[in-house]
């Protein structure tokens, strides 16, 4: 595990460097890695982490679901799409495709994940996205709430993993606790051997790198 004192300290760093910017910028985190084949089982990384701390700004999510879950879900304030509105969907990729662009995370009702991926799937694929399965039992107020905390660490056709870990208006010391969470994740998939490097920077700043 990378020293908690030297991801701080990158993080402090990357927050200062660069020009201001009239938007909020994010804090991203890129992890290198090395001696990895990407076409090897080990390589087929593609997991959710929930941060510790929530990132101000948060992501899109959307609900399929019917019933009493489609209920709770409207009440937590997301978007809901019931299976008549999949149905509708059908050959419309217009309209999945602007679905799948103003949706972060699509949390499917597990028994809809058919229909969801029949309807959605070939419009969230392309931007790295996918339907979720949610159980029919689960209380969906609270999984809405923990995906508000959810990145995706997957590795794909290059050998680095990149994702959100904050914006630049959190706590240093929020955002290095995330930062950790991630490489705790990749380094329990693939060992700490095949990180080669760890940088972290804002939007449009300047990558900083981590000792580890």
């Amino acid at each position: 595990m990378a020293d908690p004192d030297k991801v701080l300290e990158a993080v402090n760093k990357a927050l200062k460097l660069g020009k201001p910017r009239r938007f909020k910028q994010s804090i991203d985190l890129i992890i290198a890695l090395k001696d990895v084949d990407l076409r090897s089982p080990e390589a087929r990384i593609r997991e959710i982490v929930y941060l510790p701390h929530k990132p101000p700004k948060e992501p899109r999510i959307c609900v399929v679901a019917d019933g009493d879950m489609a209920v709770k879900a409207r009440e937590a304030g997301v978007e809901v799409f019931t299976r008549q509105d999949l149905q509708q969907l059908r050959g419309n990729r217009k309209a999945a495709k602007k679905i799948a662009k103003r949706c972060d995370w699509v949390l499917v009702r597990a028994d809809l994940m058919g229909l969801a991926g029949a309807t959605l799937g070939p419009a969230l694929g392309p931007r790295g996205k996918a339907p979720t399965p949610v159980p029919p039992n689960a209380n969906i107020s609270e999984v809405i709430e923990r995906f508000k905390r959810a990145v995706w660490v997957r590795l794909r056709n290059q050998p680095q993993i990149m994702c959100r870990v904050g914006t630049e208006d959190m706590k240093p010391e929020e955002i290095a606790d995330n930062v950790k969470a991630v490489l705790q994740v990749v380094e329990n998939r693939l060992g700490r051997q095949k990180i080669k490097r760890v940088y972290v920077k804002k939007t449009m700043g300047i990558p900083v790198q981590v000792a580890v």
